[in-house]
């Protein structure tokens, strides 16, 4: 019965940071709501879309009399803004960012505007939307939902690690596993498909996503490592469990893979 309750806190925990990645990050949809001469206008603005196509947005906005603007840029250069009027049909408002290769990014804003009054949506900062290539949707479950069995079996080791008669000895052999498998294996090549390279971490770049995998891997090598011969580790254990949930909770994409555009051939297309 106390192995179930232990099983339930770590799958609590494990639920607890999935949700926690899935609201954050800076490939989180941006949403929220403005008003704009007593209409509240709700609106949701991408930050992650595929390559394959242009990102077409759409808010609705039932009073006629507000018209708006999409304006963008390709990010980080100092090319000019290009201006888009929104296009209504009925009660959408409606522009589309032309697609960018794969880790492309473009700075966009909307801003509506009513009797000559402008409000940007985002705000004075823009939103930043990146591009990647097309991961199929199997191949992306298996890597999401392993990469958290291995925080679900970290956080039971580490849980585990802290009863004095415990030994979490085959939970971190499963933990280990499975971080192999569902980061390394599974996770360098959903990066491929997404944004063309295996790796874009150390000591070929400065991916945050991947860095943070390779240091949850090495604190649990070593807690495996320590374990050997039948010792328990149990400090080594709790450490690296510890060491993956902070890693964890670290918002996936941060410093992610980005196309460098001073690198390529000219601007991207405009309209």
């Amino acid at each position: 019965m106390k192995k179930v309750f232990f099983w339930i806190i770590a799958f609590l925990i494990t639920a607890s940071t999935a949700y926690f990645q899935r609201l954050t990050g800076p490939t989180h949809p941006l949403r929220g709501k403005v008003d704009i001469n007593d209409s509240q206008i709700s609106y949701k603005l991408e930050r992650s879309h595929e390559s394959a196509s242009d990102y077409e947005l759409g808010i609705k906005v039932q009073n006629r009399e507000i018209t708006g603007n999409l304006m963008w840029k390709r990010h980080k250069t100092d090319e000019p803004w290009v201006k888009i009027p929104l296009a209504r049909k009925d009660d959408l408002l409606s522009g589309s960012l032309p697609a960018q290769p794969p880790a492309g990014k473009l700075d966009y804003k909307v801003i509506l505007t009513y009797q000559d009054k402008e409000t940007s949506l985002s705000g004075e900062k823009p939103v930043v939307i990146r591009f990647k290539g097309h991961v199929p949707t199997a191949l992306l479950m298996a890597h999401i939902i392993i990469i958290f069995a291995a925080m679900l079996f970290s956080t039971r080791a580490g849980i585990e690690a802290l009863n004095p008669r415990g030994n979490p000895r085959k939970l971190a052999l499963w933990t280990l596993g499975l971080l192999i498998l569902g980061g390394f294996i599974l996770g360098s090549i959903v990066q491929k498909l997404s944004f063309g390279q295996f790796w874009t971490g150390i000591p070929f770049g400065y991916d945050l996503t991947d860095n943070k995998t390779l240091i949850a891997l090495i604190g649990w090598v070593v807690a495996v490592v320590a374990g050997r011969g039948g010792r328990k580790a149990r400090c080594w254990v709790l450490a690296a469990s510890i060491l993956l949930l902070v890693v964890y909770l670290i918002p996936h994409s941060l410093l992610g893979s980005e196309l460098k555009y001073s690198k390529t051939n000219g601007p991207s297309s405009c309209p």
